[in-house]
């Protein structure tokens, strides 16, 4: 692609967020939703290949009905309120919104589009699929907090984890299991929102950081199936062994940084007396658990055959400061939750 279309899209997608998080008007957060999701089908689509045109036909169609499910919703509320203010939704509106707005995040049982989109599409699409398109919509999510139902986000979340862990078991593509993996990750998001925003904020943050991490990482070995993975690590240790441990920081397993974020809900569905949710939140995380200890596994545990060990380790001109920046904050950030929570 022209590196100055490209330059165009990515800067179109900048602006589509910036519109979404500065507006307190319905409309204006809408029109910033649809200038993301049509400055990302270019993207999509840089490739010509048939997977990435079916990849953006789908992503299209279930953006387009969620578009129109949100729009829809926002009348309704014009219409009964007199006003378009994001902080005044009406009851009958809310559960159709955060419908329409979960639609687009790919929470279950809406999250039919995410995985065949996210592997059809290239590992640097993906990345921008899994953390930079949810901005907006969470953060929506996170304005209309107050009065989303809490029924619909526990019923949601539990939904989400358990598909999300369900679905990732007989992968055996990377990107299917990062899917799936964003699929559970958003549930525990959910169900915790209008307990605790900060908390799912909190969440969302961590997961962004650790989901970038891992592509970050298949993008250096350019691996997008569990065989490549078993064979890279003659090519390079040292970044088989981070990818390796941001897998079980995904898993939430301590000390990561992805186990506070899975501690606190915990401890947040306990005082709020949601003894079973917390049950089966836990109890849904298992599988979960399972499909990222047998990507471990095959890293760590497993060697194919007919390999070398390499004299000279393959360290291709990528922005490496970077990728160890965001791999350290995917796996130390434990000790300093304290001093984030209180920020």
């Amino acid at each position: 692609m022209n590196p100055l279309a490209m330059m165009m899209f990515l800067t179109s997608l900048a602006i589509g967020t910036t519109i979404t998080l500065s507006s307190h008007h319905w409309l204006l957060a809408w029109i910033g939703l649809e200038i993301n999701t049509l400055a990302l089908l270019p993207i999509m689509t840089k490739t010509p290949h048939p997977r990435a045109i079916e990849a953006a036909t789908k992503y299209f169609l279930t953006q387009a009905t969620a578009s129109a499910l949100m729009l829809f919703s926002c009348l309704i509320n014009a219409m009964q309120a007199g006003e378009w203010d994001i902080n005044t939704p009406s009851n009958l509106m809310t559960n159709s919104l955060s419908i329409a707005i979960m639609m687009k995040l790919g929470l279950a049982p809406t999250h039919f589009w995410l995985p065949e989109v996210l592997q059809g599409i290239s590992l640097v699409t993906g990345l921008i699929l899994s953390t930079w398109q949810k901005i907006p919509p969470m953060i929506l999510l996170f304005q209309i907090s107050h009065n989303i139902n809490l029924s619909l986000t526990v019923i949601l979340g539990l939904t989400s984890v358990l598909i999300g862990g369900w679905g990732g078991i007989g992968q055996t593509q990377i990107r299917k299991i990062m899917a799936f993996s964003s699929i559970g990750h958003l549930g525990w998001i959910i169900i915790i929102l209008k307990l605790n925003p900060q908390l799912s904020l909190f969440n969302f943050i961590l997961y962004t950081i650790m989901t970038t991490a891992m592509f970050l990482s298949m993008i250096m070995l350019s691996a997008t199936k569990m065989s490549q993975i078993s064979t890279s690590w003659t090519k390079n240790p040292a970044l088989t062994t981070t990818t390796m441990l941001v897998l079980l920081s995904l898993a939430g397993l301590p000390p990561l940084t992805g186990f506070p974020p899975k501690l606190l809900i915990i401890m947040e569905l306990i005082k709020q007396n949601m003894f079973i949710s917390a049950t089966l939140i836990m109890l849904a995380s298992l599988l979960t658990l399972f499909f990222y200890l047998r990507l471990t596994y095959i890293i760590a545990l497993t060697l194919s055959p007919n390999t070398h060990n390499s004299t000279i380790w393959r360290t291709p001109t990528k922005p490496w400061l970077v990728f160890s920046i965001i791999n350290t904050m995917a796996l130390t950030l434990l000790p300093l939750t304290p001093a984030i929570l209180l920020t």
